[in-house]
């Protein structure tokens, strides 16, 4: 166990509440304070209210939308305290275009965030993407402070900051004298501890930055370390800020979970728990049937919780009871509330808040070099490169990924892999959202003609870096067995509306689809992994008639097939994280600097072959090969299969002119907001080969 050597520091501070009545705690009847906690989580450099990828004002988004709701959760309530949750310096191209220039001044996050008078953030995964030596710099501009609990300096020459080998890399906690107002009027000071944790992962994700620097307690682990520590410390509510989502509450026990917020309610002495990660919402009703679980109060197993989404389409508040009495202050979890605040109705098309031109203000001159960063000319596409059918069928948007990823390391290769044949994995990263609730927003719509940076940035939307790994052809099977999870089991003898989509159990970033081979998809049989890859039925196999077309014109199937040694092309979060078969760090052959975008753009660059009058002699072509499909469902009932996408004109034309099977467009009347299900048919052969 590495040690923990690292002063906590406590912070006395006055929220700056209004009257002047001092506390009386020697009287004997009971003191009731209302305190207020604010959340902002995965705000992923979304400052302001603006796509830059479709270069329009967008008002479902931004950190200056939600400082409107900021605004107004504070002065409905005496006593507030506002916390963000991480995952902030990464994820759009203002967090791009800052890494490729640098800092030489205050991060643009931060310039609008130390207006808004957070009280403590937390560090996310997404922080680590750019190197310590970034992230180092970048938070010194943040006028709040940082904790987090379980990252730990692992670099025998010491860390940042004079922290030294086995000490906490930040400080894990803070507990601060907070004034707060009672229900009566009367100042009193509350000790308010607040713990942060990141999930464990970031080594695998982001092993190139962190290896050697770092290692990563478990979330869970490290709480039961630090929140006694805490109560010791004097502190009097804690409040744990994890970026992590809410995993298992049947089986909460793995220590290295990603997704550890119900395990952490278990955890004696965390009163309240602003997380986030998942980019999703809680309370919300698609948790109703979650064991332990209030969506009406917003309680995980007692606690008070919430998770306010992404991009600051949210606000998180959770409201707590608190009591003094004979000195000691209590919680009332079950009295407390919680819930997240939107700031767009998606349903009906409608901002509910207009934003702070303060905000905007902060970032104008970041705001419009990122705009001048995106609008790079880079090349030429001959045809449309849109993702409304990406979890389908083979898709224009994921094909160009996997061309650019095999042109980007085959010059790269060194001699001793030259001999073995070149595959790639890419998935759909915008497919309508990561969960249930979906976001039909979230597509690839890039259309064909001149493309620019931020098309590139559009199509691949992480700054992951390039990595080879060898594999076989068997570990490729499963790979794409757990990847085939992506879809629910289909049932051939019934006529009734199934879904295909397996939506919230399988994030589409980790449908990957692997080039160069040829396979079908049989989805009337079981999984065999879920959506961590982990086993679940050995005996099922949905990938079948799985083949690689050699350059003789050679097919190779079977046994044969399963001992061959392959290359693929894929990213540095697939490559260390050693979930799929055929991945992790003894897989791995060729690590490259080159970020996965900057390899798509300069092969869109390429191929468009550009030429001294600035113009180009060519075009990147797109088109899918369509490599794989499913397998025909062979049956006497006629299947009502379906699938959801955008509810457009322009998804309406690009479903009509690229269907590789019939497909029908049916009521949206049962469809998320902004979405249309269809039926797909695969009782019958493809209508296109």
């Amino acid at each position: 166990m590495l040690n923990n050597k690292r002063i906590i520091v406590a912070i006395a501070v006055s929220l700056g509440l209004c009257g002047c009545s001092s506390s009386d705690d020697s009287h004997t009847s009971a003191v009731n304070v209302d305190l207020r906690i604010i959340e902002t989580t995965d705000l992923h450099t979304n400052i302001m209210d603006f796509n830059y990828y479709t270069h329009k004002q967008d008002p479902s988004i931004g950190l200056a939308r939600a400082a409107s709701l900021i605004s107004a959760a504070r002065q409905e309530v005496s006593n507030a305290v506002l916390v963000d949750n991480g995952d902030l310096l990464q994820g759009s191209p203002m967090g791009d275009y800052i890494a490729s220039v640098g800092l030489s001044d205050t991060h643009p996050a931060y310039k609008a965030m130390n207006t808004l008078n957070y009280v403590v953030g937390n560090i996310g995964n997404h922080e680590f993407n750019y190197g310590l030596s970034f992230l180092e710099k970048a938070i010194a501009g943040a006028n709040f402070p940082y904790i987090n609990a379980n990252v730990i300096c692992a670099n025998k020459n010491g860390c940042w900051g004079n922290v030294e080998f086995g000490e906490n890399l930040f400080n894990p906690y803070l507990i601060q004298q907070t004034s707060v107002r009672d229900t009566q009027g009367n100042l009193h000071t509350v000790n308010i501890g607040y713990i942060g944790f990141v999930p464990p992962q970031i080594l695998q994700w982001d092993k190139t930055n962190l290896s050697g620097e770092i290692a990563v307690l478990g979330i869970t682990q490290a709480a039961k370390q630090f929140v006694p520590a805490m109560q010791a410390a004097g502190a009097d509510l804690i409040i744990a800020i994890p970026h992590s989502g809410i995993g298992s509450s049947e089986n909460p026990g793995d220590p290295q979970a990603e997704n550890a917020t119900f395990a952490l309610t278990s955890v004696a002495g965390i009163d309240a728990i602003m997380f986030g990660h998942s980019h999703s919402v809680f309370p919300a009703e698609r948790y109703r049937d979650l064991p332990n679980t209030d969506i009406e109060r917003g309680l995980l197993n007692g606690i008070p919780a919430v998770m306010p989404g992404r991009w600051g389409d949210n606000i998180g508040i959770v409201d707590l009871k608190l009591t003094k009495q004979n000195g000691k202050w209590l919680i009332h979890h079950s009295e407390s509330q919680a819930e997240a605040r939107p700031v767009y109705d998606n349903a009906n098309k409608v901002a509910l808040v207009r934003g702070e031109q303060s905000i905007r203000d902060a970032v104008a001159v970041e705001h419009q070099a990122t705009i001048d960063f995106v609008s790079q000319p880079i090349g030429v596409a001959a045809s449309n490169m849109f993702s409304f059918l990406s979890l389908v069928q083979d898709d224009p948007s994921v094909q160009i990924v996997s061309l650019a990823q095999i042109a980007g390391v085959k010059a790269k290769l060194p001699d001793e892999l030259r001999g073995l044949p070149m595959l790639s994995a890419a998935a759909p990263f915008k497919a309508g959202g990561r969960y249930q609730e979906g976001d039909a927003s979230q597509f690839v719509m890039v259309p064909k003609g001149p493309l620019s940076y931020s098309n590139a940035a559009d199509l691949y939307v992480y700054p992951n870096t390039m990595v080879v790994l060898k594999a076989t052809g068997a570990e490729l099977k499963d790979w794409l067995e757990c990847s085939a999870n992506q879809f629910n089991q289909i049932d051939p003898t019934i006529s009734t509306p199934q879904n295909l989509i397996n939506r919230e159990g399988h994030p589409t970033y980790n449908f990957d689809v692997i080039d160069g081979l040829r396979y079908k998809i049989d989805v009337t049989q079981p999984s065999k992994f879920d959506s961590h890859c982990a086993l679940v039925n050995a005996t099922a196999s949905r990938i079948v008639e799985l083949s690689y077309t050699d350059e003789k014109g050679v097919v190779i199937t079977g046994q044969a097939l399963a001992n061959k040694e392959f290359l693929v092309a894929s990213n540095n979060y697939r490559a260390f994280a050693g979930v799929f078969a055929g991945t992790g760090s003894e897989h791995v052959v060729l690590e490259l600097p080159d970020t996965n975008r900057e390899v798509l753009a300069a092969y869109i660059s390429e191929q468009s072959q550009p030429n001294a009058s600035g113009t180009y002699n060519g075009m990147v072509d797109p088109t899918a090969d369509y490599n794989w499909d499913f397998k025909t469902i062979t049956t006497d009932v006629t299947l009502d299969v379906r699938f959801e996408t955008q509810d457009s004109e322009l998804a309406d034309q690009f479903v009509a002119e690229n269907q590789q099977r019939k497909m029908e467009k049916l009521s949206a009347v049962d469809a998320m907001a902004g979405f249309a299900i269809y039926r797909i048919d695969l009782n019958s052969e493809p209508v296109r080969p």
